[in-house]
């Protein structure tokens, strides 16, 4: 694997006398835009500089995945079975980011290209190249095989569903109990299939929720006899819409996985919130411990791409896709998600949606699809896999409440190591992005839960700030704090690495 550098290299050194002024700090900018590209060009800390100076105390020092022990944060690690991208060159700044999963693609057209004869050569570099930065792979079983899915137009068969005849049937279950024999002691979590509710990935009928559900009942029972300890993720559903999910239920699903999936597009981060809602309530106390996992969302950062989120025209840049990542994962947080996953690792400069080869482009991804450096949602990324890991425990009594409370408020608070965070952010359309603004908060710090020397981190930059606040009844109140269309995090300096 060829070295790469420090992703710290790519951040600016903290400017002397930055809280001087906001004309020192834009003068910093210019003369560092080389620099700069790799951070949005606009953070908070020249808006800070508005209201009144807060003594800036440095970078957040990055944590590495190795050195976190558990986390529910996730990176897509989709379509290697195309042969997207170059995994060799993403490794190393995969650890540096901090996620403990990767969800990959098993590939089944890819892995058996001559009947009966599996080569999984490919999937292990993935799996023990992820491993070897302190990442375990999760495995997104699919998709079809030419060799008994013959309508597919691409030798990767995408969405061609193996069930429709007999051949393709046992094929499939001797691949799936190959596979699982293969990784039995490195993969635990299996996903079985990718969207089926989508034409795209559920070929060459139509979408049936009944026909997925047999695909499951085929398919779990084999990694079950390999994996007694597996752990299975059904639905994989993209969007939020509740019929497709409530006809699986209804089929039968939630008695043969162990967890369900779903993939949150759309231009407002926040959707779906009804939707956890609704399938919980459908799930009911028979599968209570059938848990959630948001298993793929992502935003664009070029407006010339065209897919998920983004629409052609819309102003979609690489900061405001930093945006969308930081409240989306936020939000899954929020909601109880067990595990959130963003997809994805890179831009995919050539997408191949399993038509052949495309010269469609998709800039999805954490690192640009060009070079492979890191853009600014991947050192936002990074900052929430540096502050909450496994350690840190979704605290509901942990509330931040402004001084004129409206819709669009949002916050979710943790309790690590003995101290709170917070985030908070306003919860509008990303696309309006609308005009700062400034609140006073009032932060719950109940005991176990404290906040006895405030900083706030802006994950866009990563720099962290000294905060003066009021302490008083197990609460914390602070004047004049900045509200933006973007969590800003509060925490105790004490676990907040600089």
């Amino acid at each position: 694997m060829p070295s790469l550098p420090d992703s710290s290299a790519h951040l600016p050194a903290s400017p002397s006398g930055l809280t001087a002024s906001r004309r020192q700090f834009v003068q910093f900018g210019l003369a560092a835009a080389g620099v700069l590209a790799f951070l949005p060009r606009r953070g908070l800390a020249a808006e800070l500089l508005q209201s009144g100076e807060l003594p800036d105390l440095g970078r957040l020092r990055p944590r590495h995945a190795r050195d976190i022990t558990a986390s529910p944060l996730s990176i897509g690690f989709e379509t290697l079975d195309r042969y997207q991208f170059d995994p060799t060159r993403t490794y190393a700044h995969l650890g540096k980011l901090g996620v403990k999963w990767a969800r990959a693609q098993t590939g089944w057209a890819r892995c058996e290209s001559e009947k009966g004869k599996y080569d999984f050569r490919w999937l292990d570099e993935i799996v023990d190249g992820l491993r070897a930065e302190g990442i375990e792979a999760w495995f997104n079983l699919g998709y079809g095989n030419q060799l008994y899915t013959k309508d597919a137009p691409d030798v990767s068969a995408v969405g061609f569903a193996p069930i429709f005849t007999p051949e393709a049937r046992a094929g499939w279950i001797a691949f799936v109990d190959a596979l699982a024999a293969h990784f039995a002691t490195r993969v635990k979590k299996w996903e079985i299939w990718n969207e089926p509710n989508g034409k795209k990935f559920w070929r060459p009928q139509q979408p049936d929720a009944a026909g997925y559900v047999e695909l499951v009942k085929l398919t779990a029972p084999v990694i079950r006899k390999r994996i007694p300890d597996a752990t299975l993720i059904g639905l994989a559903q993209f969007g939020c819409k509740m019929e497709y999910t409530q006809k699986a239920l209804a089929a039968g699903l939630a008695d043969h996985v162990d967890r369900i999936s779903f993939h949150p597009y759309g231009a407002l981060p926040e959707r779906c919130e009804s939707y956890v809602a609704q399938v919980r309530q459908l799930l009911g106390p028979k599968y209570g411990q059938v848990k959630l996992w948001q298993g793929e969302c992502g935003a664009a950062s070029d407006p010339a791409t065209e897919s998920g989120t983004n629409k052609q025209g819309q102003k979609w840049n690489e900061e405001l896709q930093a945006k969308w990542l930081l409240r989306r994962i936020l939000t899954d947080l929020r909601l109880e998600i067990e595990v959130t996953s963003y997809f994805t690792t890179v831009d995919l400069t050539k997408y191949n949606w399993g038509d052949g080869k495309s010269n469609h482009a998709q800039s999805f991804g954490v690192l640009r699809g060009k070079d492979y450096s890191p853009k600014p949602s991947y050192f936002a990324y990074q900052t929430l896999c540096t502050l909450i890991d496994a350690d840190s425990h979704l605290n509901s009594s942990l509330e931040v409440r402004p001084a004129a409370m409206d819709e669009h408020f949002r916050s979710v608070g943790f309790t690590r190591q003995g101290k709170a965070l917070f985030a908070y952010w306003s919860a509008t359309e990303i696309l309006d992005q609308v005009a700062p603004k400034q609140t006073s908060l009032r932060l719950q710090t109940p005991a176990g839960s404290t906040i006895e020397n405030p900083v706030m981190v802006d994950p866009l930059t990563q720099r962290v700030y000294a905060l003066k606040g009021r302490a008083a009844d197990g609460a914390l109140t602070l004047a004049d704090m900045p509200l933006r269309d973007y969590p800003l995090i509060i925490a105790d300096r004490s676990i907040v690495p600089v």
